[in-house]
């Protein structure tokens, strides 16, 4: 092995790191963060701080992560679980505490035929495991959108609707 690429990602250890699909890294460090990279340039990043105002700056630290493409899964030391949509790190998901103490891994269920029944209609699975030898299975439900063909109808009965009280308002209009 060589090594291509060398970088300070984080103030003291890694807790852990994970490469996704399209060759992002993500890492969750020591100092309560957790970065997104494309080599050496962080994307983006979390911090407690900026995503849960009102907790105490060392209460939370990232210990585990992973990257689906898709989404970022993230587990705490103490317990808690977060999947957030991995461009723009938006939590879609979080618990507080789903385990009694560190998570030590998270792993999403593959896009498989068995990992497709156990998503039963959920837009992703993140399975967490913590030292509380405890394995728990996070389901993400689907986000609801409005077909486009729906989205037309409302669009055309609201014209319809907007011209007929124009015409009640303003006699002649038409």
């Amino acid at each position: 092995m060589k090594k291509t690429l060398e970088f300070k990602a984080h103030d003291g250890e890694i807790e852990d790191i994970a490469v996704g699909p399209d060759n992002k890294v993500v890492t969750a460090g020591r100092d309560f963060q957790c970065c997104v990279w494309q080599q050496d340039q962080l994307v983006t990043g979390l911090h407690w701080n900026e995503n849960l105002p009102g907790i105490p700056d060392k209460a939370y630290r990232y210990q585990a992560c992973r990257d689906s493409g898709t989404f970022l899964g993230l587990g705490t030391v103490t317990g808690s679980v977060a999947i957030h949509i991995a461009f723009s790190l938006q939590r879609l998901y979080y618990v507080k505490e789903a385990h009694g103490i560190v998570v030590t891994d998270v792993a999403f269920v593959p896009e498989s035929k068995g990992g497709r029944e156990l998503l039963a209609g959920n837009e992703a699975a993140l399975l967490s495991v913590a030292v509380d030898s405890r394995c728990k299975l996070h389901l993400l439900p689907s986000r609801r959108s409005l077909p486009i063909w729906l989205l037309l109808l409302l669009c055309a009965g609201l014209i319809v609707a907007t011209i007929l009280l124009l015409q009640l308002a303003f006699p002649g209009f038409l």
